[in-house]
């Protein structure tokens, strides 16, 4: 009689998406905002450091896949890159996984893929600035650390998903152990007669 619709404005699995792409445009917003940033005010200076020999923000112009690597093969890093981003894409799409830890994950993936596949098209290059020289590793960026969290997330959630399928597995019931002892006794007298 109000004109209020009997079912809910968006569905459970509509709000998990808008939840999911909200996620993926932060991580690329934050990303493309942090190499904006080091664009204006590190590549006139080269380095900041943040802390003497520990970290510093370096800005370096990377034309290779993630850490430098590949700097020959652009394109063929781009095309993979691509193809992983709409696949991970459509099985969100199609799946729409339960597990926000799961989601999460993914949407870090795809986030920081679209983040450096921004660059890689707009300027040829990936825009990197974060250098933890205590371990003497690459300099890298927000998009790259976005990518290497959700593919931890992702291993953590499939190790779990194992660890716990394992013990469901093994865990039986006492009816089920005791079924099984007397099926065992049962085989063995029919066994000896």
């Amino acid at each position: 009689g109000l004109g209020i619709p009997a079912e809910p404005l968006f569905r459970s699995s509509e709000i998990t998406m808008i939840w999911t792409i909200f996620i993926i445009l932060a991580v690329v917003g934050l990303d493309q905002w942090t190499k904006i940033l080091a664009l204006e005010q590190l590549r006139p200076i080269q380095t900041l450091p943040i802390v003497q020999d520990v970290l510093h923000l370096t800005y370096v112009e990377n034309r290779g896949a993630a850490f430098g690597m590949l700097a020959e093969h652009r394109w063929v890093f781009m095309v993979f890159s691509i193809l992983a981003i709409l696949a991970i894409l459509v099985w969100l799409w199609k799946e729409k996984p339960k597990s926000i830890w799961l989601r999460c994950a993914a949407s870090f993936i795809v986030g920081g893929g679209i983040g450096n596949m921004i660059d890689r098209i707009a300027r040829g290059f990936v825009v990197d600035f974060i250098d933890v020289r205590c371990i003497d590793f690459y300099v890298f960026n927000v998009a790259d650390s976005f990518v290497c969290i959700g593919c931890a997330m992702f291993f953590v959630w499939v190790l779990r998903t194992e660890i716990l399928e394992k013990k469901k597995k093994n865990a039986t019931s006492p009816d089920d152990t005791a079924k099984s002892t007397d099926s065992t006794a049962e085989s063995t007298k029919e066994d000896e007669a």
